[in-house]
């Protein structure tokens, strides 16, 4: 899966909810706990960055990307956006 396919799923999800749907519930719940869960798991990566090992960190910022795409989609910002800003750093 591309982070474009991921970051449309969830924009799909946030469009068209439904009860069984994580994204929905977020999107649902609003920005604040949207907010608090980037915040976790950007914890989560710093703990299992000390010595969980690969696997476990690899979870872990796969759960961090997931809602840093929902926090960004609440804000209408792209992975494109998130590209451009790079590539201008870059030069």
């Amino acid at each position: 899966m591309k982070i474009n396919d991921l970051y449309t799923t969830i924009l799909e999800r946030k469009a068209n909810p439904t009860a069984a749907s994580y994204t929905a519930h977020l999107f649902d719940a609003g920005a604040d706990e949207i907010i608090k869960k980037v915040g976790e798991e950007a914890i989560e990566v710093i703990i299992a960055a000390n010595n969980q090992g690969k696997e476990r960190l690899i979870e872990e910022i796969s759960d961090l990307t997931y809602h840093v795409l929902v926090l960004m989609a609440l804000h209408h910002i792209t992975p494109d956006d998130i590209l451009g800003e790079l590539e201008k750093r870059h030069k």
